[in-house]
């Protein structure tokens, strides 16, 4: 129904500002925005700012700007939830590393908060070793939220552990799982292999679609260098872009004829499409020194 287009350039001169070198709106083949448009030539400042962020211009199509404002994007950090209070510092507006990631948990009602851990602990049990059950609490002394976790272990009486215990790997999957149950705008997950054992990540792409199975409908656009998770044999080849390193930059492109018969034919999007992705002469780096 909607198609937005938008390109960047750098003003070359001066502040070198970050200018918008393109912007469209298009709803069905009716197109509502072309930009630069005569008013952008006149002032240049008005460059640096989008049509889509701008409430003022965006009437006809604040749907579609509703909708990217709606998108959530989550790279838990475990160190920044593990240590936030010592750490301290500012915390951005969306918050898009996980340091109120507990505040979050917190503020969703108890009925829905104690359905999604529920599920997020079935997922566990799979996937972490020893991994027993999954909690919420709230320390009795400043209400702060916690996470705690019970393994099966050699000494039946071995207490909770909170969140400051986990694993990298264990914070990260939690919050992953979490995100996905979340809501249903399009969701954003950069690298969700991270501090993951292998097995674990080429099972990233079945917990998603189990975790997910029953809810609304959602897009989910995940980044990854990882060939293990690619290695999946259920990922299916429509769902994948590839960025595709070049002189100018990089472009994006689905999947091309020899690819897609590479994948008919037994191989894993890992072996037919990931070296593609492989920056020329990488091979040189092992010659540095």
């Amino acid at each position: 129904m909607w198609r937005y287009a938008i390109g960047f350039k750098s003003e070359g001169k001066g502040a070198q500002r970050t200018l918008i070198s393109t912007e469209e709106v298009w709803k069905g083949r009716s197109r509502l925005l072309d930009r630069p448009d005569s008013a952008d030539e006149k002032d240049l400042a008005r460059l640096t700012q989008t049509a889509l962020e701008q409430i003022q211009v965006n009437a006809e199509f604040r749907e579609l700007a509703t909708f990217f404002g709606e998108t959530t994007y989550l790279h838990i950090v475990p160190q920044l939830l593990k240590y936030g209070d010592s750490i301290g510092g500012q915390r951005l507006d969306d918050d898009p590393f996980g340091q109120g990631f507990l505040e979050r948990v917190a503020k969703t009602t108890a009925r829905t908060r104690d359905a999604r851990l529920k599920k997020i602990q079935a997922a566990l049990a799979a996937a972490v070793p020893l991994f027993k059950e999954l909690r919420f609490v709230q320390d009795g002394t400043n209400g702060r939220p916690h996470l705690e976790a019970l393994y099966s272990h050699h000494r039946p009486k071995a207490g909770w552990q909170r969140e400051e215990q986990f694993s990298d790997g264990t914070l990260r999957l939690i919050g992953l799982l979490w995100s996905l149950l979340e809501g249903d705008s399009l969701l954003l997950l950069e690298e969700p292999e991270l501090s993951l054992n292998d097995a674990i990540v080429r099972e990233i792409p079945y917990l998603m679609q189990r975790v997910l199975r029953g809810k609304k409908e959602r897009q989910v656009l995940i980044s990854t260098h990882s060939g293990v998770l690619l290695s999946n044999p259920g990922i299916d080849a429509r769902g994948v872009l590839l960025l595709e390193p070049g002189q100018e930059g990089s472009t994006v492109r689905g999947i091309d004829e020899a690819e897609e018969f590479s994948l008919e034919h037994g191989f894993s999007v890992a072996e037919a499409v990931l070296p593609k992705t492989r920056p020329e002469k990488s091979e040189q780096l092992r010659l540095w020194q």
